[in-house]
């Protein structure tokens, strides 16, 4: 199948939830695939790839043209000063100390924070009950665009999506401002995360199949 067939697959999949799939960004995630697959992304019609790690994107953007990137993977704070600036949106500020490292380098950087609702120690994300101050403060230092979120490994997610869309709403009226992004919905659970409300898909191995090793 190619990843032109995957995508319109994902849509059809997407409207029998009663969403339109024109609402839903779909970020493409390239991790492990070469500039190729990231190509067929984009003559598919998709037009955001996301990565997991800093330096494997930063080889990519020299050698596919025409993208926009996303940084959906866990940033440390030395890798700060070279992520800053070159993604559009950075998904997975789950700490105080980052928001700041990231603010120094580009207080205009459009973020997400990642919480986890999952409740999984092996997961990155501040805690829901400690979201509500981390949020805020994120939303004084950088361009906050809303919440992102990966779900549990092992039950129905719905109750993990919809936290975070609770979340989000708290957020938007304690701030007076929109948070329009909900960054929740990965290849085995995007339809239960588009039913909760998410406005954005992180699809890797629905769109390019399993990922080389």
């Amino acid at each position: 199948m190619t990843v032109a067939a995957n995508l319109a697959s994902v849509r059809d999949r997407i409207a029998h939830t009663g969403r339109d799939p024109n609402q839903i960004t779909i970020v493409a995630v390239t991790k492990g695939f070469g500039p190729a697959e990231c190509q067929e992304a984009l003559d598919a019609g998709l037009t955001i790839l996301g990565e997991n790690r800093v330096q494997e994107a930063l080889t990519k953007m020299a050698a596919v043209r025409g993208a926009t990137w996303h940084l959906i993977g866990h940033l440390q704070t030395n890798k700060v000063k070279l992520a800053a600036g070159r993604f559009e949106l950075i998904h997975a500020v789950d700490s105080g100390h980052l928001a700041e490292a990231l603010a120094r380098a580009n207080p205009e950087q459009q973020v997400l924070v990642e919480v986890n609702v999952s409740r999984e120690p092996q997961k990155s994300g501040v805690a829901p009950e400690s979201a509500g101050p981390l949020i805020d403060h994120v939303a004084g230092v950088l361009n906050l665009r809303g919440l992102m979120a990966m779900g549990p490994a092992d039950r129905d997610p719905t109750p993990a999506f919809n936290e975070l869309r609770r979340l989000r709403d708290e957020a938007q009226e304690r701030l007076g401002k929109s948070l329009p992004i909900l960054s929740m919905g990965m290849s085995g659970d995007f339809e239960a995360a588009v039913r909760a409300g998410s406005t954005m898909l992180r699809l890797g191995q629905v769109l390019f199949g399993p990922r080389p090793r």
